[in-house]
């Protein structure tokens, strides 16, 4: 686009050059010249005076006409010109967006020197702590809290540097960011706790509080890989029958944690995960890790009646698939 808008005003730049050009060094037509010959002779009997009168009125009138049509040059290519520039500049602004973060999300400064990844690093690190904790290997799991505890530094520096401004909007994602690390290291904190005494129920709640809290912060800190504007799934539901959707009824047989699940009510009804935790309080409500889409695994935190047991034969979660590390 940039490449055109240059072309355009070249062209604009040259057409008023030869208008310019050509109009300055024209004659100034005489009248008689607009006639044929023929028409010429029937001029014969008019006099000298009137022909030299009306040869200067002409004179003038070309003069008027050359600055009008200045005039008009300059306007076009100052209007053109501006356009050029307007169109050069939105397309930069354009691709900067692009470079610097997902349409729809907080866009992060660009000095972060490979701070994004790092943070997106801990997606993993949380993939194989599920794993770990759901197969219950304590002596693996130990090792997790220290782990996560060193990422302190990148989580602080990532907050400081994605939104350095002193605009209202920088300062309160910087407040936001905060709380949600905040919140995860305390969450952490409980589940180091919790895995000591070897409490299962507790460390789902308190990992399920951890990837809560983590995945706020990808969100809010322009991390995620994509954008999803729709509003709610469930108008595409509409008129089909719920049996089409195979699942357990959750008041009969509820889903538990490690179950596989499909939330059939609220506005993402339809999409896929895995329980991850149950709330003890009288929420009734339960964390699910939705399946992964576009490298990220969101966190929802829903009604346990929302959330039912799928049946048949069913891929395990990709949690499962990740090799052991030596």
């Amino acid at each position: 686009m940039t490449s055109i808008a240059t072309r355009f005003i070249l062209v604009l730049v040259c057409l008023c050059l030869h208008r310019h050009q050509s109009s300055a060094f024209q004659q100034p037509r005489s009248p008689l010249s607009l006639f044929s010959p023929t028409a010429c002779c029937t001029l014969r009997d008019v006099s000298l005076s009137a022909v030299q009168c009306n040869d200067d009125d002409d004179r003038h009138d070309d003069s008027n006409n050359l600055s009008r049509r200045k005039a008009i040059g300059r306007a076009v290519y100052g209007v053109g010109f501006s356009l050029a520039a307007s169109i050069a500049t939105a397309e930069r602004g354009n691709a900067a967006d692009s470079e610097r973060g997902v349409k729809g999300m907080p866009v992060p400064s660009k000095k972060l020197g490979g701070l994004s990844n790092k943070i997106r690093s801990v997606s993993k690190i949380m993939d194989e702590l599920q794993r770990d904790l759901m197969q219950e290997r304590w002596d693996l799991v130990a090792a997790y809290p220290d782990q996560l505890r060193s990422y302190v530094p990148v989580f602080t520096a990532y907050t400081d540097s994605a939104f350095p401004t002193d605009i209202p909007t920088d300062k309160g994602l910087r407040v936001a960011l905060r709380y949600e690390v905040g919140r995860f290291f305390a969450s952490l904190e409980r589940f180091r706790q919790a895995t000591n005494r070897k409490s299962l129920d507790e460390s789902y709640v308190a990992y399920s509080d951890m990837s809560l809290h983590f995945d706020r912060y990808l969100r809010v800190g322009g991390l995620y890989t994509f954008y999803d504007n729709t509003i709610s799934l469930e108008p595409y539901y509409q008129g089909v029958d719920d049996k089409s959707l195979v699942y357990a009824d959750p008041k009969k047989d509820p889903a538990l944690v490690r179950d596989l699940i499909v939330l059939i009510k609220g506005p993402e009804k339809g999409k896929t995960g895995i329980v991850i935790g149950i709330y003890p309080d009288e929420s009734n409500t339960c964390a699910v890790k939705l399946d992964r889409n576009k490298g990220i695994r969101e966190i929802r935190v829903v009604p346990l009646s929302w959330a039912a047991k799928r049946l048949g034969e069913q891929d395990p979660d990709d949690v499962f698939l990740i090799p052991q590390s030596a």
